[in-house]
């Protein structure tokens, strides 16, 4: 087995979680189908979310004063399209945009083939996209839904398991708790179309959070080419300074592979100076590393506005749909029922749940009301704001 194939199985490995706990869903419907015969049925919920769609769109336009745009589609991809979605949620650079398709194809797939000759073919692309598919695809069986371009995108695999499963492990008699658990399911179909409803109408925001995220891989593709090309002196200094575990020369791949995600700046920045980095203006080198890597220093300034812009606009954008959830659904008896159900909580503790975007958003519209929303995603908050919210009261 050569190096290529080496991190292909590796990239599998570190997935192997996730992969076996989609088996177990699989596993678990498909008893609950057995022993449910033709006796229990759930609605699909492509005619759940056609229903919910109309009424579910008035109720965010009503609350923060902006429509969900009329084209705003909803799709039901299976598993395999849904991590392919994450791949094109990744925002590429445009030359790699076929690259990460191919990769969360052939991770869908299992393939590792495939991995192997894509990692083969652009090593540093492979560095800095497969980062990105331990994170997104291992998120997959708590993702109930996404926002991507104008399309909502419910995942079929989870929302259409999730019932048929709780159901059955509360057993029977299955017909006396159909109505609390069918009721949960809907619950959660609320949930995710108003979610992903408010990420429709945050247009100028997505659109920020999308090209910051693009320099940023464009940033890390050049950092990964740059440490793919040192010679091996200047590898095995740095391992020597940095005091990284030794890895044998007969693996230079494996070598470089590990510095890359050592100096990587989301990794190596955010764990020298820690998550206040976020509202820094300037960041430093040790010169030691710069006499080996003298371009490491212009990666990082550069990095430093991009990471930031993304981090508001996420954070923002995240917590504005978990205020408008909060409020808009805190007396829906379905929500309440899929709060106990299937999230094993209750709403009293779901309402204290405290994030910086929810927190941030909360404070804004207590302050200024039914535009806050409009203003929130016109003129987003800097990471600084985000930490004050009376500055940027201040500011807009």
């Amino acid at each position: 087995m050569d190096e290529f194939e080496e991190l292909a199985f590796a990239l599998l490995d570190q997935l192997s979680v996730e992969l076996s706990e989609e088996n177990t869903i699989k596993e678990a419907q498909s008893k609950a189908a057995e022993a449910f015969s033709s006796k229990i049925y759930f609605e699909d919920i492509k005619a759940i979310s056609d229903k919910l769609f109309p009424n579910s769109a008035q109720k965010v336009h009503q609350f923060t004063g902006i429509s969900v745009p009329e084209d705003t589609k909803v799709e039901y991809p299976d598993l395999t399209e849904f991590k392919r979605l994450k791949g094109r949620k990744v925002f590429s650079t445009r030359n790699s945009s076929s690259f990460v398709d191919e990769l969360f194809t052939a991770i869908a797939h299992e393939d590792t083939n495939k991995i192997t000759q894509l990692a083969k073919n652009n090593t540093s692309q492979f560095l800095v996209y497969s980062t990105y598919a331990k994170g997104y695809i291992s998120q997959i069986s708590t993702t109930y839904g996404d926002f991507y371009e104008s399309a909502i995108y419910l995942n079929r695999f989870v929302l259409s398991g999730y019932p048929q499963i709780v159901l059955h492990k509360q057993g029977v008699p299955y017909e006396l708790n159909f109505d609390r658990v069918n009721s949960g399911y809907l619950g959660a179909l609320k949930m995710t179309v108003l979610e992903e409803q408010v990420h429709s109408v945050q247009k100028n925001l997505y659109e920020t959070n999308k090209n910051a995220v693009t320099v940023i891989n464009g940033i890390n593709e050049e950092l990964a080419g740059i440490i793919l090309a040192l010679d091996n002196t200047k590898i095995k200094t740095l391992y020597e300074y940095l005091q990284l575990p030794t890895v044998p020369d007969e693996y230079p791949l494996a070598q470089r592979t590990n510095l890359f995600f050592t100096l990587n700046p989301d990794n190596f920045i955010v764990r020298v100076l820690g998550p206040e980095v976020m509202t820094f203006t300037n960041v430093s080198v040790d010169p030691k590393i710069l006499e080996i890597i003298p371009h490491l220093l212009d990666i990082y300034k550069r990095w430093l506005s991009p990471i930031q812009i993304h981090h508001a606009a996420f954070t923002i954008m995240e917590g504005m749909a978990e205020f408008a959830v909060r409020s808009i659904l805190k007396d829906d008896r379905d929500f309440h029922n899929y709060l106990v159900t299937f999230a094993n909580t209750d709403i009293s503790s779901y309402q204290v749940r405290k994030s910086m975007g929810m927190d941030f958003t909360e404070y804004v519209s207590a302050k200024i009301g039914k535009n806050a929303y409009k203003i929130l995603v016109d003129d987003p908050p800097t990471t600084r704001e985000l930490k004050n919210p009376e500055t940027y009261l201040k500011r807009i």
